[in-house]
């Protein structure tokens, strides 16, 4: 294996990906993360043991980059460990949640 060519893809295939760290914001009912100056949010809403995921915000700027996955991701999965019984009005979150079952 000639080791200068792979190194030569290597490097031409890295992608830098930038560090994305979700707050929960349980006052406001909320996950959210601010990437590059821009605020994405995915709401929730609770009432008794049922949560339900009724909205998913990410900006223009950022679609395209895993952010509201990423959201969600955490968002369910803190669900999860409360042992919330989920519901999703969102769009998102309902595809989220086919797609990953």
């Amino acid at each position: 294996m000639n080791f200068m060519a792979w190194d030569d893809r290597a490097v031409k295939n890295t992608v830098i990906e930038t560090v994305i760290e979700v707050k929960h914001e349980a006052s406001m009912q909320r996950f959210v993360t601010v990437v590059d100056g821009h605020e994405s949010v995915a709401d929730y809403r609770i009432s008794g043991q049922h949560i339900d995921f009724n909205h998913t915000f990410v900006p223009d700027a950022l679609r395209g980059r895993g952010i509201a996955e990423k959201l969600v991701r955490e968002a369910l999965a803190w669900a999860g460990q409360e042992d919330y019984k989920i519901q999703a009005s969102c769009w998102y979150v309902q595809r989220f949640l086919k797609v990953n079952k």
